[in-house]
């Protein structure tokens, strides 16, 4: 970072949200690297089934906090069992394709991690209730999963020494555990809400963590209601939103983290393709893909010069669901709408 551009990442940069079709590391390595030349991040690819999926990518980082696979979802378990044994490999292969491919790299590069409480909302209790529901579990889950991600992270620097990083802590059932809309293991009724007090006060102790470590810590959530105030509150340096669920309730929120100095990773590209001539022809014109973002900028009134430095472009959310085609184009069309929100900041 230099004075004319405070970000962790060159001006008019796009990128990815993690995850990507198909079950090559290698392939989506290097397809990454030359889509996203200045903001990279470490695909997902969840298509591999078990240790590939959100929970069990970053279920297998956390020491002494075993989980295993149930027909119901991940479960909290007795010990390490061959589940976490290989979510670990997976995990293995991707961060030797990242050493292949990108190990001389000295940019910014992005890694992500599933959050503490969309793990606590996605982890079941022995007894089948969700882990959120008890306050003990969640603080041994919360300890558990700061010291996975600092080793995770001091393993990406091995491999890759020269690149800065950003962790994107995945948080996209946060708004359900602050509404209390989770239901219960039965499905009769739903959890409580969580203290915003406490959540505000988990995510502060992670991100200061990551950004004593040197990395920049990011927060995701593309779910509508993200609360982007406790969020900034907690120390997240950049966030990562769905730009076509921002709404003018949003602006003093957003505001307020611009003026932060938060960066601002939106999403403007669908992330799956519905096959329409509509959505093809907005794909095709960068300037209509990234008018949600002008128009928000717009009534934020904000400098048109800071646009293209605090805000990257991104697909609305994970790519896995897309052929491989459109999560190519995807790309390619939130990179174009990086450039627009350079050349053409204004509408």
């Amino acid at each position: 970072m230099n004075q004319q551009n405070p970000y962790p990442w060159p001006g008019a940069s796009a990128t990815g949200v993690g995850s990507w079709p198909g079950e090559d590391p290698d392939e989506a390595m290097r397809t990454v690297l030359g889509e996203l030349p200045d903001l990279p991040h470490l695909p997902e690819l969840p298509e591999r089934g078990v240790g590939a999926d959100m929970v069990g990518r970053t279920g297998g980082l956390l020491p002494e906090f075993p989980i295993e696979v149930q027909p119901s979802g991940w479960r909290v378990a007795d010990s390490p069992g061959r589940d976490l044994g290989r979510a670990a490999s997976l995990m293995s292969y991707d961060l030797d394709a990242l050493t292949e491919h990108a190990h001389g790299f000295t940019g910014t590069l992005k890694v992500q991690v599933a959050g503490p409480w969309t793990l606590a909302a996605s982890i079941e209790l022995r007894g089948g209730q969700r882990l959120v529901a008890d306050p003990g579990a969640c603080r041994d889950l919360a300890e558990s999963h700061l010291e996975g991600v600092l080793a995770h992270l001091a393993e990406v620097r091995k491999r890759v020494p020269g690149a800065r990083i950003i962790v994107q802590v995945d948080e996209p059932s946060l708004p359900s555990v602050l509404l209390g809309s989770l239901p219960t293991a039965s499905g009769l009724s739903r959890l409580p809400a969580v203290d915003p007090v406490r959540i505000e006060a988990s995510l502060r102790v992670l991100f200061s963590a990551i950004a004593e470590s040197g990395a920049v810590p990011a927060a995701h959530c593309c779910a509508p209601g993200v609360p982007v105030d406790l969020l900034r509150r907690s120390g997240a340096r950049a966030l990562s939103l769905n730009a076509l669920l921002l709404t003018r309730d949003h602006d003093e929120m957003v505001g307020t983290a611009v003026e932060a100095g938060v960066g601002l990773l939106l999403g403007v590209v669908p992330s799956t393709g519905d096959g329409t001539s509509a959505q093809t022809a907005r794909m095709s014109d960068p300037a209509a893909t990234v008018d949600p973002v002008r128009e928000l900028w717009n009534r934020l009134g904000f400098s048109p010069d800071l646009l293209s430095r605090a805000v990257v472009t991104t697909p609305t959310c994970g790519l896995a669901g897309a052929s491989p085609g459109h999560a190519r184009a995807a790309l390619t069309a939130s990179r174009d709408g990086a450039r627009v929100l350079r050349d053409e900041p204004r509408r």
